[in-house]
């Protein structure tokens, strides 16, 4: 997901005793593949499963969707690793990301460069083999589009986050087609709520996290004469646009009455944090539209999965 870490939200880098201040290797390794990302796009992804596929409870595949979780984790582990490979320097610059096992030099580049493409390619293979081509194909280009698109970008203009957020957006996709074999405008509809719901909460943490950028050379947020305008438009237009596209799965009938409701009040709670932001812009109202958006996603998403029609 082209995301920074959910939870850099908590701000958990402080220091710790030092008997606590080295993790043993096979932590280390854990926290490469970034699993507080691989949270959520294991929801988004069995979101996509769920929804594409016709069975409920009594009659559902779980072994096709256990499969598809597996081989997604397995390629967004690999993509987490091979990020922080490329951008080791660079963490190794900012505060937040100081202490991650490539930028100590706990773990070396090598075994980094060989544990990340092990994960991609092994996720990629079993997607293929135990779900669908499509499914595989789509991790793959999300793969290389946010280590070869987005990734490089972040350093060159602030319009990294509109072209991440394309692959930021593609898990619900992978399950779509995981299940379904195709993609059909319903897949792209939650496609459209994870792409919207990216740009308020990178808004939130490029601002909480600003000086770490800047100090790191990374180009997330413009020019400060221009700064203020592009994060007010860049949390204010996607979250209207995602409180639209949210109760569009109840229009089409995908879903009933709870999750509408639901997604009206979510939506409206969302809107307004991300409004607030908008027209403040402190740290303490981006710490506030951060929690909202970790909030928000999941919750919509298991709506949407209970009040499946």
């Amino acid at each position: 997901m082209a995301t920074e870490p959910i939870l850099a939200a908590l701000d958990l880098e402080v220091p710790r005793p030092r008997s606590l201040s080295r993790p043993s290797v096979l932590v280390d390794y854990w926290s490469l593949t970034k699993p507080e990302i691989n949270f959520l796009i294991a929801i988004t992804t069995a979101a996509g499963f769920w929804m594409a596929s016709p069975g409920y409870f009594s009659h559902f595949p779980w072994a096709s969707l256990f499969n598809t979780l597996v081989g997604t984790m397995f390629v967004s582990s690999g993509a987490a690793t091979l990020n922080q490979l490329i951008e080791l320097h660079f963490d190794a610059q900012m505060r937040r990301t100081a202490r991650r096992p490539l930028a100590t030099g706990r773990i070396q580049p090598f075994s980094a460069l060989w544990f990340g493409i092990s994960l991609s390619v092994f996720g990629a293979t079993y997607l293929a083999l135990a779900t669908t081509r499509l499914a595989s194909l789509l991790s793959i280009l999300t793969l290389l589009g946010y280590l070869f698109v987005y990734t490089p970008l972040k350093r060159k203009t602030p319009l990294c986050t509109l072209l991440g957020a394309v692959p930021g957006a593609a898990p619900p996709l992978i399950g779509w087609a995981a299940a379904g074999g195709s993609l059909t405008a319903d897949a792209w509809v939650l496609f459209a709520i994870v792409f919207f719901w990216q740009f308020p909460h990178f808004m939130a943490i490029a601002s909480m996290y600003r000086e770490d950028y800047w100090r790191a050379g990374y180009l997330v947020l413009p020019a400060r004469d221009r700064k203020d305008r592009f994060v007010t438009w860049q949390s204010l237009l996607p979250a209207l646009g995602l409180f639209v596209v949210a109760i569009v799965p109840a229009l089409r009938g995908q879903s009933g009455i709870v999750y509408f409701a639901g997604a009206l009040v979510l939506g409206g709670v969302f809107l307004y944090y991300s409004t607030h932001f908008a027209l403040q812009r402190s740290v303490a109202h981006a710490r506030q539209l951060l929690f909202a958006s970790i909030v928000y996603l999941p919750v919509l998403f298991a709506l949407l999965v209970l009040d499946k029609k």
